[in-house]
Order: structure tokens, then C-alpha cells, then sequence
């Protein structure tokens, strides 16, 4: 085989809890992590030598992103030359909380494992994702899961069936900033409770007046955020059900109808 396409699939936080830090500099969390049908759309081919990565967004086309990163950690497992073209048509908004970064990442490990015919473990996959990324291993492992630790620590759940409107505000959020802020807020005040779905909700709001303002004008609908922010979303049945928020939503977001998978495409590798 010397050519894998693959979708790589974007995931929503169900809820998000940040708990204390931990001695490596991650967060300890707890959450339930969803595979949603909003996909990036991969394909590598074996060549010689090297890893070159083509993409629709130029950030990709160089080392510093989680796809190389991925790659280079596989690569330098063996003793001889191969190499893997990369292209990578990039669909899921970036630093939204969709974990695009993470699925890309996951992509590459798991394909390169094939195409490379490394056959590395399961174990061996998600000891390695987790040196690029904390939410990786879920993407590794394929199903929907609840997650502790820094989300690594996987527990098998089944996927939600309800329809999803997501709503991306086109900003794009620092998960290190994000962290950051929640933890100066905490320690300014330690009467500071969970939220209820997500602990960033306050300091998303308390940082964009716009997203505030929208959110607030729209109470009837309960709305989510997924992971660290931008990306929010609504459960719906039928699209009688958001039609009045669809006119809400400011002409310069962007906005996607989603399905819950119960797997990741890497499962079918």
C-alpha cells in the first residue's frame, strides 16, 4: 500500500471541568469527549525520503505544527530511509476547541504506523500521541470516551444522538491563554465554584463583549462551548428547532450542521 486517505474528524467537550495542575504543566481535567462529522481531509503517500506536507493553510507546510511533530516521533523510530507525503485539506476552524490539531496528529500516527508498516501497538500509539498533545490519545484511541487525567486516562462511552449547530465567532482562542486566565482568576478568588457544562464559560464571556452579548440574547437556547473556546454549540432535532437563532448568528461567524459519530474514521484504517 503507498497511498492512506483518511478524514480526520473534529470532537465538542460535552462538559469540561479544570482541575489542579499537575507536576508536568498540564491541567488535570475531567470531560466527555464526542467525535462530530466535521472532518479535514488527509491523504499520505510513501515516497523515498523525507516528510513534506502540502495544505490549504500555509502554517501546515512547515515543521512547527502537530502533523510533522507526529511524523518526525514515527520516523525516528526506524533505521532506514522512507519518507511520506502529506496533504491536508484543512476544513475545522483553528483554535477553536475542536481538537483539530490533536485529530491531525492522530491521523498521522495511526497512518504512518500503516504505511510504514511499523506495526506498533495500541499501547505504543497513545504512549506516543501523548508526547505531542494532551487530547491526541482520544484521537488515537477512535471512541467516544469520557477523559481524566490531562485526558489521556479513556473511559469507552457511547455517542450522543442528538444533531449539532456549531458556531464558530472566528476568533481564534490560545488554549495556554485560556489556562492561564482561569488560573489568575481562580487565585484573585477562591470562592470560584465549576460551571455547570464548562469552566471557561466565565472568562470566554468576561473577554469578548460580543460572544457575552449574543449569549446572553439568546438564554432560550442552551448553549455549550466545546473545550478552551471559540467553538460553541446547540442540540437541536429538527431545524424548526434553531431557526430563530440562525438569524441571530453576526454574518462574519461561521456556522455547521453536525452529526455525532459513534467512531473515528481511524478506526477503519
Amino acid at each position: 500500500m503507498n497511498k492512506i486517505k483518511i478524514k480526520s474528524p473534529a470532537k465538542i467537550n460535552l462538559f469540561l471541568r479544570v482541575l489542579e495542575e499537575n507536576d508536568s504543566g498540564y491541567h488535570n481535567i475531567e470531560t466527555s469527549f464526542q467525535y462530530v462529522d466535521l472532518y479535514d481531509l488527509m491523504s499520505f503517500e510513501l515516497i523515498d525520503e523525507g516528510i513534506k506536507i502540502r495544505s490549504n493553510k500555509a502554517f501546515l507546510e512547515n515543521k512547527d505544527n502537530t502533523i510533522y511533530k507526529s511524523a518526525k516521533l514515527l520516523l525516528d523510530m526506524l533505521d532506514h530511509k522512507i519518507g511520506v507525503n502529506i496533504s491536508i485539506e484543512k476544513n475545522i476552524p483553528i483554535g477553536a476547541g475542536l481538537g483539530g490539531g490533536s485529530s491531525n496528529a492522530a491521523s498521522t500516527i495511526s497512518v504512518l504506523n500503516k504505511l510504514w508498516n511499523l506495526n506498533l501497538t495500541k499501547d505504543v500509539l497513545m504512549e506516543t500521541a501523548i508526547k505531542i498533545g494532551a487530547d491526541v490519545p482520544f484521537f488515537v484511541n477512535g471512541e467516544n470516551a469520557y477523559g481524566k487525567g490531562i485526558g489521556e486516562k479513556l473511559e469507552t462511552r457511547e455517542s450522543i444522538k442528538n444533531k449539532i449547530l456549531l458556531i464558530y465567532p472566528e476568533i481564534h482562542n490560545s488554549s495556554e491563554s485560556m489556562f492561564n486566565l482561569l488560573d489568575a482568576q481562580r487565585k484573585n478568588n477562591n470562592n470560584i465554584k465549576h460551571h455547570m457544562q464548562n469552566d471557561f464559560w466565565n472568562i470566554f464571556l468576561s473577554e469578548n463583549k460580543k460572544i457575552k452579548n449574543f449569549y446572553e440574547a439568546n438564554k432560550n437556547y442552551e448553549i455549550k462551548l466545546s473545550g478552551s473556546g471559540s467553538c460553541m454549540y446547540i442540540f437541536y432535532e429538527k431545524e424548526n428547532d434553531i431557526k430563530e437563532i440562525l438569524k441571530k448568528i453576526p454574518s462574519n461567524w461561521r456556522f455547521f450542521f453536525c452529526k455525532p459519530l459513534q467512531y473515528s474514521p481511524i478506526c477503519y484504517i
